[in-house]
């Protein structure tokens, strides 16, 4: 079963989630997914395959996001388009219901039990929770493009960044600065001694 409008794409209704799956295919848009220009600046809309799985409340969804970001280059400062693609893998959990006034005496060591038993489940996969009729897909998929952003975001490897003395992009080419010849300090210096010293003696 295919899904190919927005609305459904990223809120499919949960009665139409099975255990045979439900699949979902389509294109999205920043603005859809609540991405701002701080997050990421998407060229355009990401194209979104998902399967999605519902055995007893636990919804398994996997698939791939493709699209391409603008990011800025840490060693030019220009902006240039990143190619977008990586999987996609997360657990939708009912969310839990609000616990009563007078909550029943709590076994410490099963208690315990359940705390690492759901540790190992979040191993598996990011998890995530949903309340109501529809699942919101939205929050995860934006999450998931945050993430993949690089701590250092560089345009080519070969980036030769810009020039420290006159800030020019020097993949535009090089700089005045590499030919001129710095002035040596310790020539200064002796020439200033040598003005002062006739100066006096005369």
């Amino acid at each position: 079963m295919q899904a190919g409008a927005t609305m459904d794409l990223l809120t499919p209704p949960l009665a139409s989630i099975t255990a045979d799956g439900l699949s979902l295919v389509g294109e999205v848009t920043a603005e859809e997914l609540g991405l701002t220009e701080d997050d990421a600046i998407a060229c355009g809309p990401l194209a979104v395959s998902l399967d999605l799985t519902n055995v007893e409340g636990l919804v398994a969804v996997t698939g791939v996001l493709e699209g391409t970001i603008l990011r800025e280059c840490v060693r030019c400062l220009t902006q240039y388009e990143d190619p977008l693609a990586f999987s996609v893998r997360a657990a939708f959990v009912p969310e839990p219901k609000s616990p009563p006034r007078h909550p029943k005496r709590v076994d410490p060591r099963k208690a315990r039990e359940e705390a690492v038993a759901a540790e190992e489940e979040e191993d598996l996969d990011d998890q995530y929770q949903y309340q109501g009729n529809f699942l919101e897909l939205a929050p995860m998929l934006r999450e998931h493009i945050i993430l993949a952003a690089p701590m250092q975001p560089i345009c080519s490897d070969d980036c030769l960044g810009l020039c420290a003395r006159c800030g020019k992009n020097l993949n535009e080419g090089p700089c005045q600065c590499a030919t001129e010849p710095p002035i040596p300090t310790f020539r200064v210096v002796q020439g200033t001694k040598r003005k002062t010293g006739g100066s006096s003696a005369s």
